[in-house]
């Protein structure tokens, strides 16, 4: 009889019950990652995509109740980059062979939907081989066709709890698990490649809440699917919670990979911060994808969404020879080209 890791590498699906029993027993970590890894080599080789990261702005309009850029924390460093800052940090990704940029932010609202559609025309103009990310949040259908139309390809917004009570637990009032996912699906409609996802570990969270994730991500079918375990951050009101663990994030980024082959799947800072080999881990797990920075080092620190993030100290060429280091341990290549998602074997 066929193990339930086998059956989810043959069907891409389990029942409710199963998935509860592969999301909470350590029992099927190895096999769940040879068979992400056997996975994710059949689809992407041995592959690492290297995206370049700008965050552009520690703003933020929103209090979600975890993030240390939320508006009520007043402990927060602030800052924004200028478009010629901006475009600086392109420059120097594109020489350093970086072919997707991804601008990332709090929900600032001094980048109007103006400031980001020049910004993205001139990167646009200047480097047509490169995808355009977005990262900015929540915005109407219209904004976000604005920004496609400016040349932008791909666009990050995690869901970050597809559960509306469990969202409600986390977010402000003025904040919805509904219009969340109204964003996730203007986006697909528009023709952005679309990343979704959410944090492993966050407070309150259940087995449901993360068979939940993996039931509206089967609905929404994303390109790219972003996981990293929730880490404290002192200055806001979950302070005092417990941080999510490595363990339970590798598990989940495995059973991802076995869900959906065709995704980029990211081994992320935050899993880099919770363990100091999680990159790593995170790539022989099924991730396929690292996001090196490119901010300005004299602001890396201020964006500061969790506590003890790493890599806030590295010039930009130091992070991408660092990184590609760290994938070559872990037996995989790096790769600066576009990395498009492939949803056909190839």
């Amino acid at each position: 009889m066929n193990s339930l890791v086998e059956k989810l590498k043959n069907t891409r699906d389990l029942s409710d019950i199963e998935l509860k029993t592969l999301i909470e027993s350590d029992e099927y970590d190895e096999e769940l990652r040879q068979a992400a890894d056997a996975v994710r080599r059949e689809r992407y080789g041995d592959a690492v995509f290297l995206r370049g990261l700008i965050e552009i702005s520690s703003y933020c309009k929103n209090n979600c109740l975890y993030c240390g850029l939320r508006a009520g924390n007043l402990h927060a460093e602030r800052y924004r980059l200028s478009r010629e800052e901006i475009l600086s940090c392109c420059e120097e990704g594109y020489a350093l062979g970086y072919r997707t940029f991804v601008l990332q932010g709090g929900e600032d609202p001094y980048f109007t939907d103006e400031r980001i559609c020049e910004i993205v025309a001139e990167i646009r103009m200047r480097y047509p081989d490169c995808a355009i990310t977005l990262s900015l949040g929540e915005k109407s259908r219209e904004s976000y066709e604005r920004y496609y139309k400016a040349g932008a390809n791909r666009y990050l917004l995690r869901h970050e709890t597809a559960d509306p009570a469990h969202y409600a637990r986390l977010h402000p009032e003025n904040m919805s698990c509904e219009n969340r996912k109204r964003c996730l699906y203007d986006l697909k409609e528009i023709g952005y490649q679309v990343g979704s996802g959410f944090m492993v570990g966050s407070p309150y969270q259940t087995t449901e809440n993360l068979i939940a994730d993996l039931r509206f991500l089967q609905e929404l079918q994303p390109d790219m699917i972003g996981i990293g375990p929730y880490i404290t951050q002192k200055d806001t009101p979950f302070c005092d919670m417990k941080s999510g663990t490595a363990e339970l994030t590798l598990r989940m980024l495995s059973i991802l990979r076995l869900m959906f082959p065709y995704a980029l799947l990211p081994s992320t800072t935050a899993l880099g911060t919770i363990h100091p080999m999680g990159r790593e881990m995170g790539l022989r797990a099924g991730g396929n994808v690292v996001m090196p920075n490119l901010s300005p080092v004299s602001v890396r620190k201020k964006y500061a969404i969790y506590d003890d993030k790493i890599c806030t100290g590295e010039e930009s060429a130091q992070c991408r020879g660092c990184l590609e280091r760290r994938i070559e341990s872990a037996g995989y290549r790096a790769v600066t080209d576009r990395g498009d998602v492939r949803r056909v074997r190839k």
